[in-house]
C-alpha cells in the first residue's frame, strides 16, 4: 500500500522538461489576413440612418447623481477580469489587484484622512463647474520592458539542456508569451467607457449650461487617444460622440511643449542620477522583500537564476497578464505580505512624487492652466511645458466651459498632485527602503492607478451662479487641503476659492522650474524632499 502511495505521488514533484516554445512570444491579430470592407459588400450592411424605422427617440432631463445620489456609488471589482489570489491565499478579503501600484484597476478609495466626507456635493452646495484629469486604461507592458525581456529569457534558457520546472513553476514549460506593448486592453478600453458613462451621471447637468461644444484633451499616443474617444463615447453617445465635442490631440514627444506629458521638455527627470533615483530605491526594497520568494522558487526552476529583478518581472507579469487576457498564473506565485511589497516596490514617491526634486516642475504647467481655468484670464507666462501656441488661443483652450476633461499618464497625476501641495499624501515620507512604514499616506494605486481620476469640483456654498469654493477627490476619496495656504480644517475638503488661487499663484511662484529641469545638480543625501522641489 506504501509503495502505490508514493507511485501516486511521483507525477506530481517530477521535473518537467520545457518545451521549444516556452516563453517565445505569441501574437493574434484581427481581422482576419485578406478581409476588406469592399463598397460592394458594404452596400449590403446600410447604417441606422439609412435603415430609418429607429422608433420614438425623445431624450430625458440631464442627470446630476453627484448631487443627488447617496449613498454614492463606489468603483469595487475589476469585472469581467478574474480575481487573483495570493501564494497563501486563505484571507478572502485580501485584494491582490489593490497592490498592483499604478498597475492596478482604479477602485474607489475610502478616505485620505476625511472620513466623514463623501463625494457626493455637501448640502446646501451648488455645483458650479468640474475639472476632471484622467489616466489611461490599462494597457499592455511598454516597449523594451522587464516582462518581455523575461519571456525571451525564459525562452532562451528553455531551448538549452538542464531547464526544468516543477511544482508551482511548471506552468512555465509551456508558457508564451501573448502581450503587445504600450496600447490599451480590452480591459482598458472598457473602462474609459465605463468612466465615461459614469462621469455623464454625475455631472451630465453641466451640459445645458454650454454655449458651444466641449473641447477635451489629450495627448497623441495611441492609448492616450484611445482613451479619450473610449471615455468621449460613454460620457456622449457611441454614434454621435464625434460630432458632440473637439477632440484637441497634442504631440506627445521629445522637445514638444506638453503640460499631459511634461518629462518631454524637463531633462532631468531622464537622468541618471535624477530620473533613476526612484529605481536604484526600490531595488534596495526588493532585495529585502522578495527574499523569502527566491528561496521558495528557486528550488521550482533549473537552468535559469531567479534574480531579484526577474522575480519583479514576475509580480507584474501578474499584472499585466490579468488585464491583458483576464487572468494569470504569475499572482497565485506570491504571498500577501510579498503582494505588500510590491505596492510599497512600485510607489512613486522618488521617481515623481514628493521625494523627486523635478515633481513639482512637471506639475507646475498644469497647474498654471487649472488657475487660469478657474479665473479665466489667459496665461501670459511661458515658464514651463505649457505650449503658448494652443495655450493662447481660446478655441484650443477655452476658458469659460463648466466641464473639462483631460487624460494624461500615472507619473504626471503624482506630480501634479505634489505641485498642487496635497501635503495629507506626503504626511509619513521620506519612504524608508528598509521596511514599509504603519500607516503610510503615499500609496501608488490609491493616487495613479490605471483609469485614475482627479476631480476638482468648483462649488458655490450657499448655491448660487458665483462659485465659492474648491474641493479635489482623487479616486473618489475627498482629498484634505489644510497643507494649501489659505485653505482652513473643513469635514468635506472644501476650501475658499479665493485663497486656494491665491495659494496656487504662491506655490506657482516658489518652482523654480529652470533649475529644476535643466541645472545639473546631484540628488541630495539623504533624499528629505517632501514637496518635489530641489532644496533651497
Amino acid at each position: 500500500m506504501l509503495a502505490a502511495v508514493l507511485l501516486l505521488a511521483l507525477p506530481f514533484c517530477t521535473a518537467e522538461s520545457a518545451s521549444s516554445y516556452a516563453g517565445s512570444t505569441l501574437v493574434d491579430s484581427y481581422p482576419p489576413p485578406g478581409t476588406t470592407n469592399a463598397p460592394a459588400v458594404d452596400a449590403y450592411f446600410p447604417d441606422g440612418s439609412q435603415v430609418g424605422y429607429a422608433g420614438p427617440t425623445p431624450t430625458g432631463a440631464e442627470p446630476a447623481a453627484i448631487i443627488t445620489a447617496i449613498p454614492f456609488s463606489k468603483v469595487e471589482n475589476a469585472y469581467p477580469l478574474s480575481r487573483p489570489h495570493s501564494a497563501d491565499g486563505a484571507n478572502i478579503n485580501f485584494n491582490v489587484m489593490r497592490q498592483w501600484g499604478n498597475l492596478a484597476p482604479m477602485y474607489s478609495v475610502e478616505s485620505f484622512g476625511l472620513p466623514d466626507a463623501s463625494p457626493i456635493i455637501p448640502e446646501g452646495c451648488g455645483l458650479n463647474a468640474v475639472h476632471l484629469l484622467m489616466r489611461h486604461g490599462a494597457r499592455y507592458p511598454t516597449s523594451d520592458s522587464g516582462v518581455s525581456h523575461f519571456a525571451s529569457k525564459i525562452h532562451a534558457a528553455a531551448s538549452k539542456e538542464g531547464f526544468s520546472v516543477t511544482g508551482d513553476l511548471k506552468f512555465l514549460a509551456t508558457w508564451t508569451y501573448k502581450l503587445g506593448a504600450e496600447i490599451l486592453t480590452p480591459f482598458g478600453r472598457d473602462s474609459l467607457f465605463s468612466n465615461g458613462v459614469a462621469f455623464r451621471y454625475r455631472y451630465g447637468n453641466l451640459l445645458n449650461a454650454f454655449t458651444d461644444l466641449p473641447v477635451f484633451r489629450t495627448t497623441s499616443e495611441d492609448r492616450m487617444l484611445d482613451s479619450a474617444l473610449s471615455f468621449a463615447a460613454g460620457f456622449f453617445d457611441v454614434r454621435t460622440y464625434e460630432t458632440d465635442y473637439h477632440q484637441e490631440i497634442i504631440i506627445e514627444e521629445n522637445n514638444f511643449n506638453n503640460t499631459l506629458a511634461p518629462y518631454d521638455v524637463c531633462p532631468n527627470v531622464n537622468t541618471e542620477d535624477v530620473g533613476n533615483f526612484g529605481g536604484i530605491q526600490s531595488k534596495k526594497w526588493a532585495d529585502i522583500y522578495l527574499k523569502d520568494a527566491r528561496k521558495r522558487l528557486q528550488p521550482m526552476i533549473q537552468g535559469f537564476n531567479l534574480t531579484t529583478s526577474r522575480l519583479v518581472d514576475m509580480q507584474e507579469l501578474c499584472a499585466y497578464e490579468t488585464v491583458a487576457l483576464g487572468y494569470s498564473k504569475f499572482c497565485g506565485l506570491f504571498t500577501e505580505k510579498e503582494w505588500e511589497g510590491y505596492e510599497y516596490y512600485v510607489d512613486f514617491w522618488y521617481s515623481s512624487g514628493p521625494g523627486n526634486p523635478t515633481a513639482a516642475a512637471q506639475g507646475l504647467g498644469y497647474v498654471q492652466e487649472l488657475v487660469s481655468r478657474l479665473t479665466h484670464t489667459p496665461i501670459n507666462v511661458w515658464n514651463s511645458s505649457t505650449n503658448s501656441t494652443l495655450n493662447s488661443n481660446n478655441i484650443t483652450f477655452p476658458l469659460n466651459q463648466p466641464i473639462y476633461v483631460d487624460a494624461t499618464h500615472d507619473t504626471v497625476i503624482s506630480s501634479i498632485v505634489t505641485t498642487l501641495n496635497f501635503t495629507s499624501l506626503a504626511a509619513t515620507g521620506p519612504l524608508p527602503t528598509d521596511h514599509i512604514p504603519p500607516h503610510r499616506s503615499y500609496i501608488a494605486s490609491q493616487i495613479a492607478p490605471f483609469s485614475s481620476q482627479l476631480v476638482a469640483q468648483v462649488l458655490s456654498c450657499p448655491a448660487s451662479e458665483e462659485p465659492t469654493h474648491i474641493r479635489f477627490l482623487l479616486n473618489d476619496g475627498v482629498v484634505p487641503l489644510t497643507g494649501i495656504r489659505g485653505c482652513t480644517k473643513d469635514s468635506n475638503g472644501l476650501c475658499a476659492l479665493p485663497g486656494f488661487i491665491s495659494a496656487m499663484h504662491e506655490r506657482i511662484g516658489q518652482i523654480d522650474y529652470a533649475h529644476d529641469c535643466f541645472v545639473n545638480y546631484t540628488m541630495p543625501d539623504p533624499d528629505n524632499i517632501i514637496d518635489g522641489r530641489y532644496p533651497s
